[in-house]
């Protein structure tokens, strides 16, 4: 079993295997030591994707500081992974972020994300970051990302980040982006249950080489609540066939869109992360595949 079995996609000027790892939940695992195991054990199977974030903070995977001992996903990462493997790429995301008087706020301001990106830098321990998403709060209408996708940009040719995405956008703000700097890859939200006007968006990626990193692509609905429970009977009924679990027939029917979409399942549990890896050697039927679709 390895994570290179779902295949491989070229990540800007790196190459990742499609089966990665999103750390989100890796905080809420209140044993520090299982939670160190299995970014290891990711990393042992084959995984050489890793999705963080500074803001990835415990306790229970929320964002609020201050109630009990506080876990940081990339300090985690850190202790697990340092001095990192070659060819692993670390991808975060700035934007969205946590002040000691604000609480959880949103970046509107270039000093504001070089802050933010210095956070990172210092929380995983290194010179310059591989990938930085820049992740918005996306608003119906004009919502121009230039001025803070730039600042990114002019961070890049500081050296504080070798390439860009961006995060939680429609297909002009993949437009505005690639007029100031290339984008390796766009990070939204995504399911079998939850895919909106997605489909189109993940074609025009692949048609400009740029990586579709679903979230959500397990908890669907659910969301921010975490895997999903409620499962139709397609999926349990496909899931049956296989032999597998139905978290693994959403995974494996995320990765067959397109050979542009990774995926960054993310767990702080063991077991759940070895199946999530094995849903790369899923292969659904296209019959199947037109059923769940």
């Amino acid at each position: 079993m390895s994570a290179a079995a779902a295949g491989t996609w070229k990540l800007g000027d790196v190459t990742v295997n499609r089966m990665g790892f999103g750390a989100m939940r890796i905080t809420a695992n209140p044993d520090r030591s299982v939670a160190i195991g299995v970014l290891r054990r990711a990393v042992e199977l084959g995984v050489n994707h890793i999705d963080t974030a500074a803001f990835y903070v415990s306790p229970g995977g929320t964002l609020r500081v201050g109630e009990g001992p506080v876990r940081y996903a990339n300090e985690l990462i850190r202790e697990a992974l340092a001095p990192y493997p070659e060819g692993l790429v670390i991808t975060t995301k700035v934007g969205p972020g946590e002040d000691s008087d604000r609480g959880f706020y949103h970046a509107t301001t270039a000093a504001e994300l070089r802050t933010q990106v210095e956070t990172n830098l210092r929380q995983l321990g290194v010179d310059c970051l591989d990938v930085v998403n820049l992740r918005i709060m996306k608003k119906p209408g004009a919502d121009s990302i230039a001025d803070r996708f730039g600042a990114l940009a002019d961070m890049r040719d500081a050296g504080l980040i070798r390439q860009l995405g961006v995060s939680n956008i429609r297909a002009d703000h993949v437009d505005e982006a690639l007029a100031i700097a290339p984008v390796v890859c766009v990070q939204n939200s995504y399911a079998i249950d939850l895919r909106g006007d997605e489909d189109a968006l993940i074609k025009l990626c692949a048609e400009r080489d740029i990586a579709y990193v679903p979230f959500f692509a397990i908890a669907g609905g659910s969301r921010e609540d975490g895997a999903a429970t409620n499962h139709s009977d397609a999926i349990q009924a496909i899931a049956d066939k296989h032999g597998a679990t139905a978290q693994q027939v959403r995974l494996a029917w995320t990765l067959h869109q397109s050979p542009n979409v990774l995926a960054i399942p993310g767990t702080g549990n063991p077991a759940h992360l070895e199946e999530n890896i094995a849903a790369g050697t899923l292969h659904l039927s296209p019959e199947e595949l037109a059923t769940l679709t």
